[in-house]
């Protein structure tokens, strides 16, 4: 079974975009996945501006704590401060396993932080689980649980 799902990745590593897309296609995620590797360009996409004018909003958020030009503790407080965006459920998928980032991240509603496992097949795994729980258990905005 394929999973439609708008999808927004906000992670600058290369090599973690490349592991992410990998397991969204092994969770059979298909439709829309955009990738915005720092930001500052992740706000302006959500706010559809600049570039971005005609950019869908995304079903769930994929958000990287260490980013370039704005972090994405502060994407993340942009998110839940603003009212159209604050909905758009927020995964915080980092390396960091800092108590102080958890915390922060917890404070400013995150939907659930989920520190990058190191392993290849446990990363796989981890994102396959966030899709499944996504997409087959809780209900989305506008969504049908499949």
């Amino acid at each position: 079974m394929n999973t439609e799902l708008k999808i927004l990745l906000v992670e600058d590593n290369e090599g973690d975009i490349v592991l992410t897309m990998e397991a969204l296609k092994k969770a059979k995620v298909t439709n829309h996945i955009q990738v915005i590797k720092d930001g500052e360009a992740a706000l302006q996409y959500l706010r559809r501006q600049g570039p971005y004018s005609t950019a869908e909003t995304p079903d769930l958020i994929f958000l990287d704590i260490n980013l370039p030009k704005v972090d994405g503790k502060e994407v993340l407080a942009n998110i839940k401060t603003d009212k159209e965006l604050m909905i758009i459920p927020v995964v915080m998928l980092t390396t960091s396993d800092s108590e102080k980032d958890i915390l922060y991240a917890y404070q400013h509603h995150v939907n659930c932080y989920i520190t990058k496992p190191v392993e290849f097949d446990k990363f796989i795994t981890s994102v396959q689980m966030i899709i499944d729980f996504w997409t087959k258990i809780v209900h989305l905005p506008g969504k049908k649980i499949a």
